[in-house]
């Protein structure tokens, strides 16, 4: 592993690293995304991800962590590694590292698999904390259909505190994993107020895809049209929807419950 030291902010290799945390057109260009923090880069490196670049500062994060490597490791005085980091806590390590597609043919689900599938949700935060939830369950995949945020935004990567990289994840056309599901037998049940069931109804013991939307509009036609099934948790107050991150996480532990049972 080369070594560099760099303590200038008009560093090439700094205005690069700010410029893919904060531009995602840049992120797809030159292949790469920013990951903070210990966990999160063990994480995303132990699931086959490759660091091009790694920056530490030797003064927060002490010794370089075991496990943590890239070709180039950029040493970082602390005064810049505060202006280079997308959040504070993040433990004095930080990376550049290749992406990586994430295609449907690549999962590889059971024979009673447990899906969590989200239509056009745009926030990043609501995206990683969904997949916190999806990791939690022990779902076996998250496909993102027809996404309207970057699935390497370092909100959703913080968010998610590294399960972007535990969970296995598919961004899709919605139209494309309909297909998908449909061909394995895998029941999809939508989430919904209108002509819908309570969720504790609807058996999830088989192959179940739960499939949601955004929070101000919901699910497009095309997925109502494609359910098995449309399910609601109730609503005992005076809003009619709750945080579509709240929501996967009922809906998640609900499946556990029956196939627990």
């Amino acid at each position: 592993m080369r070594t560099e030291t760099v303590t200038s902010a008009q560093n090439p290799k700094v205005k690069e690293l700010l410029a893919l945390q904060e531009k995602s057109r840049l992120r797809r260009e030159q292949g790469l995304f920013v990951v903070e923090g210990k966990r999160e880069l063990l994480h995303c490196l132990g699931a086959g991800f490759k660091a091009r670049t790694l920056f530490w500062c030797p003064e927060i994060a002490g010794e370089l962590p075991a496990g943590l490597t890239a070709p180039l490791l950029i040493e970082v005085p602390a005064a810049l590694y505060g202006r280079i980091a997308y959040r504070g806590g993040t433990e004095g390590v930080l990376a550049e590292v290749e992406t990586r597609e994430r295609r449907l043919e690549d999962l590889r689900l059971p024979d009673n698999p447990l899906i969590m599938v989200l239509e056009s949700v745009e926030k990043p935060g609501n995206l990683g904390a969904v997949l916190r939830s999806a990791d939690a369950a022990g779902a076996d995949a998250v496909l993102l259909c027809d996404p309207l945020t970057d699935l390497y935004n370092p909100n959703l990567i913080r968010a998610s505190i590294g399960a972007v990289f535990t969970v296995p994840v598919a961004a899709v056309p919605s139209e494309e994993a309909i297909a998908f599901l449909k061909a394995r037998g895998i029941r999809i049940l939508t989430a919904q107020l209108q002509d819908s069931s309570l969720y504790y109804d609807s058996d999830m013991r088989g192959p179940t895809a739960l499939v949601m939307g955004t929070e101000s509009t919901g699910l497009s036609e095309v997925w109502r049209r494609a359910a098995d099934a449309h399910i609601r948790i109730p609503m005992r107050g005076r809003l009619d929807s709750l945080n579509v991150s709240v929501s996967a996480a009922i809906l998640l532990y609900e499946a556990i419950r029956q196939r627990l049972a």
